[in-house]
């Protein structure tokens, strides 16, 4: 009898993929793909057996059409079990077993969600099942322990690795296969690290030519030349502490392509905190000759259906030589167990990885974060950059309160001595208001309009920039915060940088922290509502960023009357940091090192693994991925949910997605959200301004009442909009 993997409509049997066809080529690619880490021979074994149980009759019926459920996933983890050595069995069974519903927990506990553990113990189906197999499949022989868990690798961390080449070389042979288009878009070449340096180089030689002397390219000049020299070195974790408008954004990229190309790296990543940074730097590479064909940009806000196909499939498993995403993209794929987010994993091994605002790594997950920076780099052939003006300390260490275990064993500074950078790039003076004894906004606001300048100015919470821009004049002040969607900040932002350009009057900004890392905004002034050492440099960045101003630009810190709670231990922090004789080196390097010593001492070591990651999955191979997945989620939206509002396009796109029901339509609506606390949305739906979308998207509401969503401060809830926006400028 031949056995078949798929069937397609209209086409003869003789035509269908044949399952030991299949077999062979998910075991061929999976191990390609392990190879560069040494896991080869494993992915080999567990994507040869994989679909083993699509020798039944019962599988076989489905493809001639009968409507029935079959499970196909199970025979070759069962196999596994008779064939391995004692302790390989269960991670065979993981990547078999979980090859389309996800890596499970081993054992159900009191979740009851289903686990691995019960499947394992009912293998009498299976062996009925394994009867059909050739000889030469079920009895290939069975490898070793790879070298690297003899090296010390973590065997969690290794079989998401091996998931993901199996899962991606399933895929991928199924949609060549089924999908020929696919097939031939994703073969398209992309261009060489070698011709992407060389578009480069000639794109920075013409840059150069029409820079004007000064202090600011003197120091970005100087920090090219040591990226440039420093990517000749062997790999290891290095970090780029760079002040603030040092152009790191190009250095890193020149330190990456060096590096790549010297050392055989397959591809360059960029993982960045904010989609504001994300959108800022892929436009700076795309500008560069070449480079679009090369770079992914891949996060919520960017519309998939508006890239190339070549960019939408590369999407899936990051198969793009440049790819720029987020941090909750990578952190969370990288502790993800359904296959969908594994499957670029193995992409990521033998990359460089520029980790943009390195400050902004997620502290309630700092250990599982910097423990998957550590792996990758030890045993996945992955160079780490830690790029930013406010380096933490992510060394071993035992001068917090606790043996900090995930720490890297050392990191290599690229540019020797950055306090002096420091010294040599000083633009800003940082004055305190106050004597940081608390004020109200009413007197903030006479400050700034006393200033005869542009100004920005940062707080903490959307609250208080609503209350603050009410106090300013409204010709003058633009207000920016997440209660505006992404795409009415970007529109925003533009504006803001297109006034300060042309503008004679003063210009007024007033913003929550999401101007403060990466933003390129340029003020003589800025105001910053005290927060963690950290923030307060970071703002200081969008002060006199240029060095254009005669005299130093000010950064002025004060103390609002009402701080939320969990900006109250880091702010208590750097008070110690503010007093005068400080301030002069306030923004050194040595000075981020003592403060994040004193912080990660302050919080402590729970707090930088809050959900218990690494005890999940660190736990004598009764690994729980499942619930580590579900608990590794650097953005908690248990709290709130995505409401649709009526900027732009979105009215039209809400229109034609009720009328058409075309996936591709929704997708693009992600710039045109806004995600708002629960109870404030019961509040939408039980009075009538918003309803859920369509039944095919659960969860997801359109606020149809315009008036909720303003032009000045983006969506205002109907208990404030009298409040904040009398004239409700309807959009």
């Amino acid at each position: 009898m031949e056995y078949y993997a798929h069937s397609k409509e209209d086409v003869p049997p003789q035509e269908w993929q044949r399952l030991e066809d299949h077999l062979k080529n998910v075991a061929e690619r999976a191990a390609e793909f392990a190879r560069p880490f040494g896991g080869d021979e494993w992915a080999y074994i567990a994507g040869f057996w994989h679909d083993l149980g699509k020798y039944s009759e019962e599988f076989q019926r489905k493809l001639q059409g009968e409507n029935i459920r079959v499970v196909h996933s199970e025979a070759g983890g069962h196999l596994s079990q008779q064939r391995m050595l004692r302790g390989l069995e269960r991670v065979f069974c993981w990547l078999i077993m979980g090859h389309h519903a996800g890596l499970a927990d081993y054992s159900s506990g009191d979740s009851g969600a289903k686990a691995l553990e019960p499947k394992m113990r009912k293998p009498e189906k299976s062996n009925i099942i394994l009867e059909n197999v050739p000889d030469k499949i079920k009895n290939h022989p069975t490898p070793d322990f790879p070298q690297l868990l003899h090296d010390g690798a973590d065997l969690s961390f290794l079989i998401r690795m091996l998931f993901s080449c199996v899962v991606d070389a399933d895929f991928l042979d199924t949609e060549a296969f089924m999908d020929e288009g696919r097939k031939k878009v994703r073969s398209k070449v992309c261009p060489t690290f070698e011709e992407l340096l060389a578009s480069f180089d000639a794109h920075m030689d013409e840059m150069c030519k029409g820079v004007k002397p000064s202090k600011v390219n003197k120091v970005r000049a100087e920090v090219l030349a040591k990226c440039r020299n420093m990517a000749e070195r062997e790999p290891s974790v290095f970090s780029l502490t760079v002040p603030t408008g040092g152009g790191k954004t190009l250095s890193s990229l020149d330190f990456a392509l060096r590096h790549a190309i010297k050392h055989g790296k397959r591809r360059i990543i960029y993982v960045i905190p904010y989609t504001s940074i994300i959108e800022q730097t892929a436009e700076v590479f795309r500008n560069i000759p070449m480079f679009e064909r090369a770079v992914l940009e891949h996060h919520s806000n960017v519309s998939i259906d508006d890239q190339s196909k070549r960019n939408r499939l590369a999407a899936e498993n990051w198969d793009m030589p440049i790819i720029v995403t987020t941090a909750v993209q990578f952190f969370e794929s990288l502790y993800a167990n359904k296959t969908s987010r594994c499957r670029k994993l193995h992409n990521v091994a033998d990359s460089v990885i520029i980790f943009d605002e390195a400050q902004c790594l997620p502290p309630d997950f700092l250990r599982p974060a910097v423990f998957a920076i550590r792996e990758l780099h030890r045993y996945y052939g992955v160079t780490p950059v830690l790029c930013t003006a406010t380096q933490p300390v992510l060394t071993r260490t035992e001068s917090f309160d606790f043996k900090f275990e995930e720490g890297f064993e050392s990191v290599v500074e690229i540019v020797e001595n950055p306090d002096a950078f420091f010294d040599d790039l000083k633009r800003v003076e940082v004055k305190v208001f106050n004597d940081l004894n608390p004020v109200d906004y009413n007197s903030i606001a006479k400050s700034i309009c006393s200033q005869k300048k542009s100004i920005l100015c940062i707080v903490n919470r959307k609250n208080d920039a609503r209350e603050l821009t009410r106090l300013l004049s409204e010709e003058q002040t633009v207000h920016l915060s997440t209660n505006m969607c992404a795409e009415h900040r970007l529109q925003t932002l533009n504006t803001i940088k297109q006034r300060l350009k042309t503008g004679k009057e003063p210009l007024y900004v007033v913003s929550t922290s999401l101007v403060e890392a990466g933003v390129d905004l340029d003020f003589p002034v800025v105001y910053r509502a005290l927060a963690g050492l950290d923030s307060i440099a970071q703002a200081a960045g969008r002060c006199n960023r240029e060095g254009s101003l005669s005299a130093f630009g000010k950064t002025i810190i004060f103390v609002p009357e009402k701080q939320p709670h969990y900006v109250l231990s880091s702010a208590s922090l750097a008070r110690g940091y503010l007093q005068e004789e400080k301030l002069a080196d306030i923004f050194l390097p040595t000075t981020f090192q003592n403060y994040f010593g004193q912080r990660f001492f302050q919080l402590g070591q729970n707090a930088l693994d809050k959900e218990g990651i690494l005890a999940l999955l660190g736990n004598n191979s009764e690994f729980s991925f499942q619930t580590a997945a579900q608990k590794f989620r650097l953005i908690n939206d248990d709290w709130t949910l995505p409401l649709i509002v009526p900027f732009g396009e979105a009215p039209k796109l809400v229109g034609d997605l009720l009328r058409w029901n075309v996936r591709s339509l929704f997708r693009k609506l992600q710039r045109y959200i806004v995600s708002i606390p629960k109870r404030t949305m019961n509040q939408l739906i039980n009075e009538g301004h918003a309803r859920e979308l369509l039944p095919e998207y659960p969860g997801t509401y359109y606020l149809h009442n315009g008036g909720l969503y303003t032009s000045r401060f983006g969506f205002v809830s109907p208990d404030k909009i009298d409040a904040y926006d009398p004239e409700v400028n309807i959009i």
